[in-house]
C-alpha cells in the first residue's frame, strides 16, 4: 500500500467527527489540526489508542470501567499521575456511585477533586494527558474531562548554589515549573501578579510561565515578550538558556540581554520594579528583563545590607570586574610599549624575573590565562567533592613548576591569579562569560598596540554596548552619575527610603513605589 492510499484510508477513518485533521506526509508538511471529542465511547477508545500507540506504549495505562450505567474509561500517564489521589477522588466516586446523571452533574457530584475542567477537541486533550493529566471519556458524552492529578519527581526547596547570600532568604528555585511559581506567589502575594502559560516547542510543548505586575508592568513590553514566545517554530526547547538565544534582540552581543537568577526573592522583587520574570519547566533559574548593564554588576544581598557597606563591596567589586578583562592586556601592553610608566626599580626587578624565560610578555601571559581557564573549567566538571582540591593543587602545582622550568615569571603568575580572582568577583555567570572571552582580546590589542590599542577597544566595545537593547530597552540606560529618576546611577544604591520612583526606562504605569516621605515617624526639619 502506498503513501497516497494510506493517507486516504486515515481521512475515511475520522470523516465522521473531523474540523481539521493534521496527516504528516512522507516530505514532513503537516496542517494542524482539530478533531472533536466522539459521543461513542468506542471510537475514542480507537482514538485514544491510536494517538499513544497503545498497548505498545507501556508507560500510557488506559482504565476501562462503568459509571452511572456507561461504559467509560481513563487515560493517563504512569509515573507522572498521583495514584492515591487518582484512585480516591476520582476513580472510587466513578466506579462505586450508581447514581445516573448527566456529565455537567459528573464534575460537580461525583468528581471530588479541585482541579477538573472539560474538553472537546483531541488535540488539547493530549496535550493534557502528556503534562500528566488524567483524561476521563464516559459514552454518550462529547466532552472529556480533565482531572489535574500531576505529581512529577522533583527535589525540594535548596538553598541557591549561585547567588548565596548572608542576609536574605535561603530558598532557591528548582526544575519543578509550579512550586517556582509557587515561590513567587509566597512572596508577592497580590492579586495584580498575572501568570500566563505559554507552551514553548511543537514537539516538546515546555510549559514557559510569563509573570508580570498587571497595575504596574507596561503593556506593550508585555505584548512584545508574549508575541516572541508564541512566534518560536522550533521541536524542541528544555533550558532556559535555549529560550533566552530564541526571544533576545541581539544574537552575537556578547552581553547578555536577560538577567538569570535563581532566587525567588530576587524574581519578585524585579516583579514589582515592573519588569517581566520567566520560568520554564525543567530549570531551575528564571529570566528577567528588560535589565540594563548595571545589573550585572549587582548582587540581590545589595539590597539587604545597609546602603554604605552596599556601595563599598560594589566599588569594590567593580574593581575586581575591570581587573578581569583588563589586567592582562595592560600588563603586556605596558611590558612591550611603555617601560616609562613603570617605577625603574620595578622594572629592573620585572626585567630580571624574565631574564631567563624564552617566551614573550604576550606567550607567557596568554599561556597561564589557557591553563587557568582549563583549571577553572575542569574544576567544574569534576565531582564537587575534589573540584575545589583541583583547583588549588592544580594551580599551585602548575604554576610553581612554571615558574622553577623558567617557562613563565613569577610576576606573570600574580597577574594571572590577579586576573582570576577578579573574575569570580562577577555576580552574573552570562556577564562573567563575556568578560572571559573579551579578555584574550584586549589582550591580543595590548601586545599589537599597547594603550592604544586597548584604548580602541574600549571605544569600540562603548559602541557596541550602546546599540543593545534588551526588550527595546537600552543596556546603557541609567549610567549617569544622577540619573532622570532619583536613583543614584547604575553604580551605586540609595538609601531604601530614598528609593521612590521606578526606573523610567521601564515605562510603569505606576511611577512611584513609596510615598516622598516614606518615614512617617520622622519628624519634618
Amino acid at each position: 500500500m502506498n503513501m497516497d492510499n494510506i493517507l486516504n484510508f486515515l481521512k475515511n477513518v475520522f470523516t465522521t467527527n473531523e474540523e481539521k485533521f493534521s496527516i504528516t506526509s512522507a516530505e514532513g508538511m503537516s496542517e494542524k489540526t482539530s478533531i472533536k471529542v466522539f459521543t461513542d465511547m468506542e471510537e475514542n477508545l480507537k482514538t485514544i489508542k491510536n494517538y499513544f500507540s497503545s498497548p505498545l506504549n507501556s508507560d500510557i495505562k488506559i482504565r476501562e470501567f462503568m459509571t452511572c450505567g456507561r461504559k467509560s474509561f481513563a487515560v493517563f500517564i504512569e509515573n507522572l499521575v498521583n495514584s492515591e489521589l487518582l484512585n480516591t477522588h476520582i476513580l472510587a466516586p466513578l466506579i462505586l456511585l450508581k447514581k445516573d446523571a448527566g456529565s455537567e452533574d459528573i464534575t460537580k457530584t461525583l468528581i471530588v477533586h479541585n482541579q477538573v475542567s472539560t474538553q472537546t477537541e483531541f488535540e488539547k486533550i493530549l496535550l493534557s494527558v502528556n503534562m500528566g493529566d488524567c483524561a476521563l471519556f464516559i459514552d454518550g458524552f462529547d466532552k472529556c474531562i480533565i482531572c489535574d492529578v500531576k505529581f512529577w519527581v522533583r527535589r525540594g526547596v535548596e538553598p541557591p548554589v549561585s547567588e548565596a547570600v548572608i542576609y536574605g532568604p535561603h530558598e532557591g528555585f528548582n526544575e519543578n515549573f509550579k512550586t517556582n511559581t509557587a515561590l513567587i506567589r509566597k512572596i508577592v502575594r497580590n492579586e495584580n501578579m498575572i501568570c500566563e502559560t505559554v507552551n514553548v516547542g511543537n514537539v516538546s510543548k515546555t510549559p514557559c510561565a510569563l509573570i508580570y505586575m498587571k497595575n504596574i508592568t507596561d503593556e506593550n513590553t508585555v505584548n512584545e515578550i508574549r508575541h516572541r514566545l508564541n512566534n518560536i517554530d522550533s521541536d524542541y526547547i528544555f533550558q532556559l538558556g535555549e529560550l533566552e538565544q530564541y526571544i533576545e534582540d541581539s544574537n552575537y552581543s556578547l552581553v547578555p540581554q536577560f538577567l538569570t537568577t535563581e532566587r525567588p526573592d530576587k524574581a519578585a522583587s524585579e516583579l514589582i520594579e515592573g519588569k517581566i520574570v520567566l520560568i520554564l519547566q525543567g530549570s531551575p533559574f528564571a529570566l528577567i528583563a528588560p535589565v540594563t548593564a548595571g545589573e550585572f554588576i549587582t548582587t540581590v544581598e545589595d539590597d539587604y545590607i545597609r546602603f554604605p557597606f552596599a556601595n563599598l563591596i560594589k566599588v569594590i567589586r567593580i574593581i575586581g570586574i575591570i581587573m578581569s578583562f583588563l589586567l592582562s592586556g595592560l600588563y603586556v601592553a605596558t611590558v612591550n610599549f611603555h617601560h616609562e610608566m613603570i617605577p625603574t626599580s620595578l622594572l629592573f626587578a620585572i626585567e630580571a624575573s624574565r631574564n631567563a624565560v624564552p617566551l614573550s610578555a604576550f606567550g607567557e601571559i596568554l599561556l597561564m590565562e589557557i591553563a587557568f581557564d582549563i583549571i577553572r573549567e575542569a574544576s567544574i566538571r569534576v565531582p564537587s567533592s575534589i573540584g575545589s582540591t583541583l583547583g588549588i593543587i592544580g594551580g599551585l602545582i602548575i604554576g610553581q613548576a612554571a615558574v622553577e622550568a623558567k617557562l613563565v615569571s613569577p610576576i606573570a603568575i600574580i597577574i594571572v591569579a590577579a586576573v582570576g580572582i577578579g573574575s569570580f568577583a562577577t555576580p552574573n555567570y552570562g556577564f562573567n562569560m563575556a568578560l572571559r572571552f573579551s579578555r584574550y582580546i584586549y589582550l591580543i590589542l595590548g601586545a599589537t598596540a599597547g594603550f592604544f590599542g586597548i584604548t580602541l577597544g574600549l571605544v569600540i566595545s562603548a559602541y557596541i554596548l550602546s546599540h543593545i537593547k534588551s526588550l527595546g530597552v537600552p543596556l546603557l540606560s541609567g549610567t549617569g552619575s544622577k540619573s532622570e529618576d532619583n536613583f543614584t546611577g547604575m553604580f551605586f544604591k540609595a538609601p531604601v527610603w530614598k528609593r521612590e520612583i521606578r526606573h523610567k526606562y521601564l515605562h510603569a504605569k505606576q511611577e512611584r513605589t513609596q510615598a516622598k516621605i516614606s518615614r512617617k515617624w520622622v519628624e519634618p526639619k
